[in-house]
């Protein structure tokens, strides 16, 4: 029996953004991984200069779909969306769009993914935690979907008609991209006699990182293929971004690892290093 990975995000790119070097590591060790993508993106921003025109913007629906199967193959996972609608970024004390993921009960939102878990039966559940790594209402909705699904998919008098129960045995909130990271590469750029893009990303982020660090997974052989995926979603990155900048060998040496907080079971003093340690498939 294999173990299952099931990796649950807001929206396409996301997966390639946060995790996606784990997600290859684990694909090409014969783990099968799932990404659950939330909504569709279809009220996301074209943050791609070379792509910002009419044409994008009428068929971006159908283009985001395009890049995630692209994305998709490339980490050699599978992907399934879960039919809910992109809340988009209302400014500040708008409510989220009626209808969007944002917007509809808890239960309405959390019921594709409960039924997801229930078929695919993963062992290890990833999302983020419950400042959904920046204050997006899709990726908050989705810590709080994930949170609900992770219980209620092993209850069976929860979720009538949804499958048959099981529970998941760990879920872990991301920790990628954190401060902590930033500073390491920021410094070992600059150690080696290169610019680094990185001061002012360091100068918009908060102090410290508040969410600690339980779990570390060397992925460093599959940066080239994180940073594929990130690039086959065109509409929603720009090559010229600071994160393409930095040396990858750099990257290596200082910080070869995508970084976990382990939110169930509580983590213990040790770091782990591996996301089925203690688990049998």
């Amino acid at each position: 029996m294999t173990f299952r990975l099931l990796s649950v995000h807001a929206h396409p790119d996301d997966e390639s953004s946060k995790g996606a070097a784990t997600l290859a590591r684990y694909a090409a060790e014969g783990v099968d991984v799932l990404v659950a993508t939330c909504t569709g993106g279809e009220r996301g921003e074209v943050l791609n200069p070379a792509v910002d025109h009419p044409e994008t913007w009428a068929d971006l629906p159908a283009i985001r779909r395009r890049e995630m199967a692209a994305a998709a193959e490339i980490l050699g996972v599978r992907q399934q969306f879960l039919g809910l609608t992109d809340s988009g970024l209302p400014a500040d004390g708008e409510p989220p769009p009626e209808g969007s993921f944002a917007a509809i009960p808890l239960e309405e939102a959390a019921a594709p993914l409960v039924a997801l878990i229930r078929e695919f039966r993963p062992h290890v559940v990833i999302t983020y935690d419950e400042t959904g790594g920046y204050p997006h209402p899709d990726h908050i909705r989705t810590h709080e979907v994930t949170t609900e699904a992770f219980t209620a998919a092993a209850d069976p008098t929860r979720y009538p008609g949804t499958g048959d129960p099981w529970q998941p045995q760990k879920l872990y909130y991301q920790a990628t991209l954190s401060r902590a990271w930033f500073e390491a590469i920021h410094k070992a750029t600059l150690a080696a006699g290169l610019e680094s893009a990185m001061g002012p990303v360091l100068d918009e982020l908060t102090p410290e990182d508040n969410l600690p660090i339980t779990t570390k997974i060397r992925c460093e052989n599959h940066f080239t293929t994180r940073d594929r995926a990130l690039l086959a979603h065109t509409t929603q990155v720009d090559p010229a971004h600071p994160f393409f900048t930095h040396s990858r060998e750099i990257e290596r040496e200082a910080w070869p690892f995508e970084d976990y907080h382990r939110a169930h079971p509580a983590p213990g003093p040790e770091l782990e290093t591996n996301l089925f340690a203690d688990l049998t498939p």
